[in-house]
């Protein structure tokens, strides 16, 4: 036995018992002779006493102790000295006296200190990975991502789903994010692609009868990273038969609240709800934050007869004018307000006009000449501003004024603090679009995914875009779940029907030719009789990291890729044997760029 006690468990009622504990050197200190060493493992910190008269020849070994060795020690508990007790230590009341130390591994010195926070920057701990892992801070954060994890498995057990794997090595479908390829060896020129995420067969596991479904599984998306997304990430997936939106809620809903008690918070009441184009009418976004107000406001009909041009050109173009309060805001810098303007620029805004209301009600700023005083009061008392505000406007196109102010309104929400960053707000978007046109493929594309069920009431629209026409918003039966201002969950009712499922795939101008290229088998299974079923997808990641406020997902993912996708770590991705690329039937291409 290498160990009979972690070095989180011994406490004043093991005084005197005869231990052996391992772990690594935290940290060690000279005491006139007698050297005390923090040993830490994954359960905590036990001080470990060394003193010449009980240790002896020993002592020669625990001089050349340095942070991080791997030692055993076996020895006896003691209570600590009057005065030295900590009381913020589990472990605090007691120590364990050494009589022997063994040695298991000695280590260099660590590029950074393995402490509690750490100032190295990411890329430097990206490197050292499994040192960076053995810091209190990011054990404690995966054994709160294992946690959820056993909590979704109860909760989602105790609601008689069954947990399935699906293959990871699939077919490319022609939707959504790029695919990773894996070339197959026995069937030359022919790939695998990694799943984006196990849609098709989870449907295929409800037309086989398994009428309860989960998963949490790995999915792959070759996309440009940001810090909350990566090329693998782990996913929540269910799926249920006879079941509509309400169910998969309230099975969404239970699986939630369960896993939060895992860091002591209970949520009461439902989740709020509000419709796709509420969501993007108040807030400019399909994910808002409702731990705060400032709803965006349309001021169109306000300032269509003023004389500010760029206000007038926008309605006339068929563009919208929204407006934003900043409360207590008038006293704000011209240098602070241009830095908004540069905000809002991310998202193709060429400015953000505004107007102060001083502390005495009269108005300021720089195109208050435009516009008459009645016109101002009136936009003032639609906002509900107030003396001491600032009222802040976008007019331009829809795509460019709804995510700028967005933007905008969130900033503002955290910079004049208003809300609580420990609460945590939840709320279902419903009534999402169908389809989305691009203008780049000159095409319908899928909002979720092209299993999608459309309302029943919304099913003869989809004759007319398969006629051609562009202005039609087919409503489908999907929901996402945000919380605090960020989508953590997305899902639908599905196709069951495969006439319905064909004349989807003609909407989005996919062949015939493709659609039994792509999905045969699955139109092919639509037709043996197909139970309605509905499904969502949470983003395990994304969940964990919200739970325990971190802003980027690499900090609750083992061993994450970078933003340029590698793995600093493990030097992945690298070159191959030239004999393994022939054996793929393939060849490699370099670009310039890659000899850089």
């Amino acid at each position: 036995m290498k160990r009979s006690h972690n070095c989180g468990e011994l406490k004043a009622t093991d005084v005197d018992s005869e231990v052996t504990v391992c772990g690594w050197v935290q940290n060690r200190r000279d005491h006139g002779g007698v050297l005390f060493v923090d040993l830490r493992d994954r359960y905590g910190l036990t001080q470990v006493v060394f003193d010449p008269d009980e240790v002896g020849e020993q002592m020669d070994i625990v001089h050349r102790l340095r942070s991080e060795w791997v030692i055993q020690v076996k020895g006896k508990v003691s209570h600590r000295p009057e005065g030295t007790i900590n009381p913020k230590m589990p472990t605090g009341e007691i120590e364990v006296r050494s009589k022997t130390i063994t040695v298991l591994s000695s280590a260099i010195t660590p590029p950074f200190e393995i402490g509690d926070y750490s100032e190295s920057n990411e890329e430097l701990r990206l490197t050292y990975r499994y040192l960076d892992l053995r810091r209190t801070r990011m054990q404690e954060t995966f054994m709160v991502r294992h946690k959820v994890m056993q909590a979704v498995r109860k909760s989602l057990d105790g609601q008689d789903f069954m947990e399935f794997d699906t293959p990871i090595l699939a077919k490319s479908t022609p939707e959504g994010a790029r695919d990773y390829l894996v070339p197959s060896r026995v069937h030359s020129g022919a790939f695998y692609a990694l799943p984006q995420s196990p849609q098709i067969f989870k449907q295929i596991l409800m037309i086989s009868g398994f009428d309860r479904y989960f998963q949490i599984c790995r999915c792959f998306r070759d996309e440009d990273l940001r810090a909350d997304r990566q090329p693998e990430f782990t996913q929540i997936d269910i799926e249920m038969s006879f079941a509509d939106a309400e169910d998969v809620m309230k099975a969404t809903e239970k699986m939630f609240k369960e896993s939060f008690k895992i860091i002591g918070v209970e949520i009461e009441s439902s989740f709020a709800r509000m419709s796709y184009r509420e969501a993007m009418a108040k807030y400019g976004t399909d994910k808002p934050d409702l731990r705060f107000g400032l709803e965006l406001t349309d001021v169109a009909d306000l300032v269509k007869d003023s004389d500010f041009k760029v206000f007038t050109g926008a309605i006339e173009r068929g563009g919208i004018v929204r407006a934003i309060k900043g409360p207590k805001m008038n006293s704000w810098s011209r240098k602070q307000m241009d830095n908004l303007a540069k905000l809002v620029a991310i998202h193709g805004a060429k400015g953000l006009a505004y107007i102060k209301i001083g502390d005495d009600g009269e108005y300021g700023g720089p195109i208050v000449k435009f516009f008459k005083k009645e016109a101002i009061d009136a936009i003032k008392e639609r906002l509900g501003a107030e003396n001491g505000d600032c009222m802040m406007f976008g007019a331009d196109d829809s795509s460019v004024v709804l995510p700028a102010m967005a933007l905008l309104r969130n900033h503002l929400g955290k910079e004049l603090k208003l809300y609580d960053e420990k609460e945590f707000n939840f709320v279902w978007v419903t009534e999402f679009p169908l389809f989305d046109w691009s203008e780049t493929d000159k095409r319908w594309t899928s909002c979720h995914h092209p299993f999608t069920m459309p309302y029943e009431e919304d099913l003869p629209l989809l004759d007319k875009i398969i006629a051609g026409e562009k202005d039609v918003f087919i409503r489908s039966d999907a929901y996402d779940l945000a919380l605090n201002g960020v989508e953590v969950g997305g899902g639908s009712v599905r196709i069951h029907n495969s006439e319905v499922q064909e004349k989807v795939f003609r909407a989005l101008n996919i062949s015939e030719e493709d659609i039994k290229e792509r999905f045969g088998f699955f139109v092919e299974a639509l037709k043996y009789g197909t139970p309605p079923h509905a499904g969502l997808a949470v983003g395990l990641d994304r969940m964990v990291a919200m739970m325990l406020g971190y802003e980027n997902i690499r900090e609750v993912i083992a061993f994450p890729k970078t933003q340029k996708a590698t793995c600093l770590m493990s030097d992945a991705p690298g070159e191959v044997d030239e004999k393994q690329v022939r054996e793929l039937s393939l060849s490699i291409r370099k670009t310039k760029e890659d000899s850089k």
